[in-house]
């Protein structure tokens, strides 16, 4: 997984050679706050050291929240091919119940899906996280297909 930091590596570098006796002064700062505090105040000296050291470094909040946030991204992401994966491998032994409010629920080893009869919706657990709704897509009506038929 790469990060787009909008930094080319020999700006990376260039930084390094220009800032490297105030990063090795912060790290040894953090060393020796490490080792000697043992409270809570030590770790609001890390967060605002670490703080200090990004904002010396040229990054806004802004540039931060971003990377955050594509990060994010890039998990959600990672997590639904993932479970879509699932759905393809665990159609097979993919368990249908009807419930009595009038929903359905699909189990398998690493998914379990609740939706209504009729709707174009349903809820995605995966591995017991809730993925939130998912439209129901050819993936996931053959899920369902499937484990009507397993029945």
């Amino acid at each position: 997984m790469s990060f787009d930091f909008n930094y080319d590596t020999e700006t990376w570098l260039q930084f390094f050679k220009d800032k490297w006796l105030f990063l090795l002064i912060a790290l040894i700062v953090l060393f020796i706050v490490v080792r000697i505090v043992k409270t809570v105040v030590k770790w609001l000296v890390v967060v605002v050291i670490i703080a200090a050291v990004i904002v010396y470094s040229g990054y806004s909040l802004e540039d931060l929240k971003s990377i955050g946030s594509t990060i994010g991204t890039k998990v959600a992401e990672s997590v639904k091919q993932e479970a879509v994966s699932a759905m393809a491998g665990e159609a097979k032994d993919a368990k249908y119940t009807s419930n009595g409010d009038g929903t359905f629920t699909i189990t398998t080893k690493n998914l379990e899906l609740v939706g209504t009869p009729g709707d174009n919706e349903v809820k995605v657990s995966f591995r017991g996280t809730s993925l939130g709704k998912w439209k129901i897509d050819d993936t996931i009506q053959s899920l369902i297909d499937q484990a009507k038929k397993n029945v």
